[in-house]
């Protein structure tokens, strides 16, 4: 069976949501609210089957000029290692591109499928001081764990914090 991969609608979100719990349940990903889906339905790409079942999901957050990260990547279980999250990644780059972005980060437990994306683990000042000084104001989750600030420390246990080069 073959799928394809779209920008997200909000008739999507309860799919989104239903696709990513099970991962929240085993604490690879961070639950959301559901109001936090729709807030960001616009950052969201979907991965779906002919017969229109979602069977994957990613986001792509802009956080600087430069730098966004992706987000939420979930691929339905009987579908992994079938090239969902590939393409899903893909497509979340070609979207970084086209906003002239050049950097990707992650937080994420999978490191050999974002290493095999040319995803590389990052140490800490990967951006100057000021940008940090900018990014610290963010109220954003996502933009503190980037910053490896000890107020999301708990959130961040045993995750890498990668980065790729576009």
């Amino acid at each position: 069976m073959t799928f394809s991969v779209r920008p997200a609608r909000t008739s999507d979100v309860p799919a989104i949501q239903k696709l990513v719990e099970p991962l929240v349940q085993r604490r690879i990903l961070l639950g959301k609210d559901l109001v936090v889906f729709y807030e960001a339905v616009q950052e969201f790409r979907v991965a779906e089957t002919a017969g229109g079942e979602l069977i994957g999901c990613g986001a792509l957050h802009v956080m600087w000029q430069d730098l966004a990260e992706v987000r939420t990547l979930a691929v339905a279980s009987e579908w992994l290692g079938r090239g969902v999250g590939h393409a899903l990644l893909e497509r979340i780059e070609a979207d970084a591109t086209v906003l002239g972005l050049s950097r990707l980060f992650c937080l994420t437990f999978e490191t050999a499928f974002f290493s095999r994306h040319g995803f590389e683990a990052i140490g800490e000042d990967i951006v100057a001081p000021e940008v940090f000084a900018q990014l610290a104001l963010s109220p954003d989750e996502g933009v503190a764990e980037f910053l490896d600030l000890s107020r999301v420390k708990p959130n961040t246990l045993g995750n890498t914090r990668m980065l790729k080069q576009l």
